[in-house]
């Protein structure tokens, strides 16, 4: 049988990627104690007056059709929301509504790159932005982040690795895996390279609200001479403890958006009426949960770094936002992957190997910072435990 060559660009991609997590998952289903250090799960429920929005607005019967847009009153939230946030006009126009930051993006770059095409992405890189880039046909350019920049893009190597068939820079900040959050002066300077070449800058911000105290958050959207190219893409996944209801959405120009309709109309013609007034409800006001949560996040990333820093080689690259620590583990001779595959087995500890978020951190773990304080400390002593039996074997 016949099969769309879209399904061979995506081979490998997907769950290949979350191995140790699904083994770590049916270890634990079988009675082993696991300590699971691999997806960004909030650590806390959704507040229960957004579930109760919600609940209340399908009593109410909103439960019908939407639109490609979105519901009126969700989008006239958002653009109030980044109006305010980003200190200029933002227009309902402005604004689409998506099933979370994922759909959102495969959206966006579904509008923006096709076959031939080229899009430059930092290394490393969330797991899913490969697969979302080879779906559109285009192909991913990856730019090194480089770890004596704290995991910062560089507007000089992203230059020098723009060719005729560029098209797209794809940013994320705060940054999954790295935790690295871009400064002002570096989206400036970005933005130039990108103008300087008819670039768009697609930015996904899903950690916006989870920025470490002390660290300012700054969007491409903050930079009104670049707005013509500028799209940023969130959702309430992190910031309100929110992800099985999947509700994003993205903001551009008034002409991309435009552009962007009949895509999102045909995709989906629109999302569920009742999540949208629970999301308009929560982008209305500061999250509930959102401080509290990147307070924890920041406590364990230090609790993480004290623990392993310097301990049987390791070296813990200490986060600014988001969720997850890395954990440098090439002194024991291992690939992160072949780490973390003996991690699980020996000690119980599932983490993800920096593999799987791009070349430019093989011989990395990726360690969520979700579980509590002393479950994170309990897996800190394992992993300490089975570095220093790896060193001492060696």
């Amino acid at each position: 049988m016949r099969y769309a060559t879209v399904t061979e660009r995506l081979a490998g991609l997907g769950g290949a990627k979350w191995e140790i997590h699904a083994r770590a998952r049916t270890m634990a289903a079988a009675g082993r104690d696991v300590i699971e250090l691999t997806i960004g799960e909030p650590d806390v429920p959704t507040p229960p007056g957004l579930a109760e929005v919600a609940a209340a607005a399908m009593r109410a019967g909103r439960t019908g059709y939407s639109n490609g847009r979105g519901e009126p009153a969700l989008v006239a939230a958002l653009a109030a929301r980044y109006a305010a946030r980003r200190g200029r006009a933002i227009s309902p126009r402005q604004v689409m509504c998506f099933p979370g930051t994922q759909t959102t993006l495969y959206a966006v770059l579904s509008a923006l790159v096709e076959a031939g095409d080229e899009v430059l992405v930092g290394d490393p890189m969330y797991a899913t932005y490969e697969g979302l880039v080879r779906v559109t046909g285009a192909t991913m350019v990856p730019v090194p982040l480089r770890p004596d920049r704290g995991f910062r893009l560089d507007a000089a190597d992203l230059a020098a690795r723009i060719t005729p068939r560029s098209r797209v820079v794809l940013l994320n900040t705060p940054h999954n895996p790295t935790g690295a959050v871009l400064g002002r002066d570096d989206l400036a300077a970005i933005c130039a390279v990108a103008a300087a070449h008819d670039l768009w800058v697609v930015c996904d911000e899903v950690y916006e609200d989870l920025v470490f105290p002390g660290v300012v958050f700054a969007s491409p959207l903050d930079l009104p001479e670049f707005a013509d190219r500028v799209v940023v893409a969130s959702s309430i996944s992190k910031s309100h403890a929110a992800p099985g209801f999947r509700s994003g959405w993205c903001v551009g120009p008034e002409s991309f958006c435009d552009r962007l309709l009949p895509l999102a109309e045909t995709m989906l013609f629109g999302n569920q009426p009742f999540i949208a007034d629970m999301t308009a409800a929560a982008v209305s006001a500061p999250s509930p949960v959102a401080a509290d949560m990147a307070a924890r996040l920041a406590r364990r990333a230090g609790l993480i770094r004290d623990r392993l820093h310097g301990v049987a080689g390791l070296a813990v690259n200490r986060p600014q936002a988001g969720m997850f620590a890395l954990l440098d583990v090439r002194a024991t001779g291992l690939s992160g992957t072949a780490f973390a595959a003996q991690l699980l087995e020996v000690a119980g500890v599932a983490a993800m190997p920096g593999e799987s978020f791009g070349a430019g951190l093989g011989g990395w773990l990726r360690l969520a910072l979700t579980q509590d304080d002393a479950r994170t400390a309990a897996a800190c002593d394992r992993i300490a435990g089975f570095a220093a039996a790896l060193r001492g074997a060696a």
